[in-house]
């Protein structure tokens, strides 16, 4: 295949769409594909000799493509971007003129895949160059997806195994990959809406998925529903395969500091198993209250943690912090009737020195607010009140 003539590849790639072969045909369209390392196929101006083979519309979509070859042979991602766009919005018109069939599916997927990834590259080149901002070709390329996406949604054909609506999760989860590139997860919504009503929507692939929910479930996260994102999260990671350590490390992410705001707390085992070890530490303080000893461990991991998007989604667990710690003033004090004050100094002991009484009673509100801890605060006497029975409800089982 790296050795292939022109006229060889013409040849394969012909038949191929003659045969409505969409796997062979997206994968000698696809940069995945050792042909687009063949020298002889880099052509800046292939025109004429596409030409003599293929007529519209898909000669312009071989030119566009031998054109990319070129571009990317000369690590040219902004113009091998260019020539991605117009492949992929020259297939949307092809593939919307294929009224009662879906043979050229994994050809759309191949092509869509590429955009996303020239797009980024294209991006990050463009701003080392000084000719634009990160993000502008990636939200023209989610422009560019949507419009795949759109003629796959408008397919209404009964016969649902020739329909085009077999495409939709998979651009679905192009799109979401470049919303959450340019921080644009509002859009996203409609997506996800669109997914949920299909009557199909658990008969995708199980790869795709996974892709859906992991994404869906960090939607989730960052809008507050921790129940739904540990649900989806909690698919993605069991229903990734065994082997693919890196995607669960990347899962688990999300995933465990997700458990943890829910209060259970994750496994050493697990925690080493995928390196993740920095949880650990948090997981430590906040089950022993150690305030002090949170805001050391988040200050030491700082970087990775707002890299991987979630800093302020730990500092949620504070709270749980504070509920430990109180407990601790609670046991030692052993009685239902507890100053204010004692939580205060509990609190200063932290090196939380200028909080006062008044502040603590506010933490104490929210912890009660949340049932985290059953009582009610004496603001004439200025005392915690707490249940005789079970006043501190359990929050941590085990991941």
């Amino acid at each position: 295949m790296a050795q292939w003539s022109l006229n060889q590849y013409f040849n394969v790639l012909y038949d191929c769409l003659q045969q409505c072969d969409g796997e062979k045909a997206g994968e000698l369209l696809s940069f995945n594909h050792p042909h687009v390392a063949n020298q002889r196929l880099q052509l800046e101006n292939p025109e004429s000799a596409v030409g003599r083979v293929f007529e519209p519309p898909w000669e312009d979509i071989v030119v566009a493509h031998l054109r990319c070859c070129w571009a990317v042979g000369n690590h040219d991602f902004v113009e091998a971007y260019n020539c991605q766009s117009y492949i992929v919005q020259s297939f949307t018109k092809i593939f919307q003129s294929q009224k009662d069939e879906n043979w050229s599916l994994p050809l759309l997927f191949a092509i869509c895949l590429d955009l996303r990834l020239f797009a980024n590259k294209a991006d990050y080149q463009a701003v080392t160059q000084g000719k634009g901002k990160y993000g502008e070709r990636l939200e023209k390329a989610a422009e560019i997806l949507m419009g795949c996406f759109r003629v796959c949604a408008s397919d209404n054909r009964a016969a649902i195994e020739d329909t085009k609506k077999w495409g939709m999760l998979n651009i679905v989860n192009q799109l979401f990959k470049l919303y959450f590139k340019i921080n644009k997860l509002h859009l996203c919504k409609p997506l996800i809406r669109a997914i949920d009503s299909l009557p199909m929507k658990d008969k995708f692939s199980l790869a795709h998925l996974i892709t859906f929910r992991y994404y869906v479930g960090q939607k989730a996260m960052f809008d507050g529903d921790f129940k739904k994102a540990e649900e989806y999260l909690t698919f993605a990671f069991e229903h990734c395969h065994r082997n693919s350590t890196k995607n669960k490390r990347l899962i688990l992410q999300f995933l465990v500091p997700v458990k943890m705001l829910l209060g259970h707390m994750p496994k050493e085992e697990l925690l080493r198993k995928y390196d993740l070890l920095a949880f650990l530490e948090v997981s430590k303080s906040v089950c022993s209250g150690n305030i002090r000893q949170l805001n050391e461990v988040m200050e030491k991991h700082e970087h990775y943690f707002i890299k991987c998007g979630i800093y302020l989604i730990l500092e949620k667990l504070k709270i749980i912090a504070y509920r430990n710690l109180f407990k601790k003033v609670y046991l030692i004090q052993n009685t239902h009737q507890l100053a204010v004050e004692s939580f205060t100094k509990a609190l200063q002991w932290m090196e939380i020195e200028e909080v006062d009484n008044d502040e603590t009673a506010c933490i104490i509100a929210n912890l009660i607010c949340d049932n985290k801890i059953k009582g009610y605060i004496s603001y004439q006497h200025q005392k915690l009140v707490v249940s005789k029975q079970n006043p501190f409800p359990r929050l941590s089982t085990v991941m």
